[in-house]
C-alpha cells in the first residue's frame, strides 16, 4: 500500500531529519522543560541546513509537544505535563534511538498485556463494542490503503482496551507511552504503517476475541505477541533508514 511503500523507500524529508537532530541537540545541551533553545538561525547554522527546513522541523516538534514557540520570545523546550513528563527518559526521548525505542516497547508490552488481561475480566458490553469497532476501523484503513484511518483505528483500539481495564492509571500510562511511540513513527518512520500492517489487524482480532471470550491469559498472550511483532517491524524500518542515511 502507498504508506507502507513510503516506509521502505529510504527517503526522508529534510525537515524530518532536522526534527530528529533538534531533539538530539536538546539532549546534548541538557535542556530541561521550560529552558530556552537556540534561535532558528542558530539551529540552522548548527545543523548545516536552511532556516526554512528548521522552521518546518519546529512545526513538527511543536505538534508533538516537544518544543514550544513563543512569538517574539523564541523557542523553548515544552513543559510536558503528561504522566511521564517528569522522567529523564521522557524528557530526552529520541524517536530514532533504538535503545530508547526498545525500552519504550518493554514498557508498552507490560502495559498492553495487563490492560488486555484486565479487560477480559472487566469489559462491559459497551466497551467490547468500542474495541470491536476500533479493530474494524483499523482493518478498513489497511484494506483501503488509508494510513490515517489505520492509525486512527489503532489508537482507538489500544485506548478502548485500556478503558475496558477500568484502571485509570493504566489508561493514562498507555496513552502517554503511545504518544512517545507516535513521535518515533512520525520522525523515524515518516508516519508509515510499515510491513506489519496486515499482521496487526489479525493480531487485533485475536486480542479482541480473547477479551470477548473472557479469557485473561489468552488476551495477555495475544497482546504480548502483538507488541513483539510491532517492535520487530519498528526495528527493521528504523535500521533500514539508518543504513540508507549512512550510505
Amino acid at each position: 500500500m502507498a504508506d507502507s511503500e513510503r516506509g521502505t523507500s529510504g527517503y526522508r524529508p529534510g525537515y524530518e531529519v532536522a526534527a530528529e537532530q533538534v531533539l538530539e541537540l536538546i539532549a546534548e545541551m541538557r535542556l530541561r522543560p521550560g529552558d530556552r533553545m537556540p534561535t532558528e538561525i542558530d539551529l540552522a547554522q548548527r545543523l548545516g541546513t536552511s532556516r526554512t527546513v528548521v522552521r518546518e522541523a519546529v512545526k513538527i516538534l511543536s505538534a508533538l509537544g516537544r518544543v514550544r514557540a513563543q512569538k517574539g520570545r523564541g523557542l523553548y523546550v515544552a513543559d510536558d505535563e503528561g504522566m511521564l513528563g517528569t522522567s529523564r527518559l521522557a524528557a530526552f526521548f529520541l524517536p530514532t534511538d533504538l535503545d530508547h525505542v526498545y525500552k519504550l516497547f518493554e514498557f508498552r508490552r507490560a502495559q498492553e498485556m495487563e490492560t488486555s488481561r484486565l479487560a477480559a475480566s472487566r469489559a462491559t458490553p459497551a466497551q467490547l463494542k468500542a474495541i470491536q469497532q476500533a479493530a474494524e476501523l483499523c482493518r478498513h484503513g489497511f484494506e483501503s490503503e488509508r494510513g490515517d484511518l489505520f492509525n486512527e483505528g489503532d489508537d482507538a483500539f489500544h485506548a478502548s482496551i485500556a478503558a475496558a481495564s477500568q484502571n485509570m492509571f493504566l489508561e493514562i500510562a498507555v496513552r502517554e507511552a503511545r504518544r512517545l511511540q507516535a513521535q518515533s513513527s512520525l520522525i523515524g518512520l515518516g508516519g508509515s504503517i510499515g510491513g506489519h500492517g496486515a499482521k496487526a489487524v489479525e493480531e487485533h482480532d485475536a486480542i479482541y476475541q480473547a477479551i470477548r471470550a473472557g479469557e485473561p491469559d489468552a488476551a495477555a498472550h495475544a497482546a504480548g505477541i502483538h507488541i513483539d511483532n510491532t517492535l520487530d517491524d519498528y526495528r527493521k524500518e528504523i535500521q533500514q533508514r539508518i543504513f540508507f542515511r549512512a550510505g
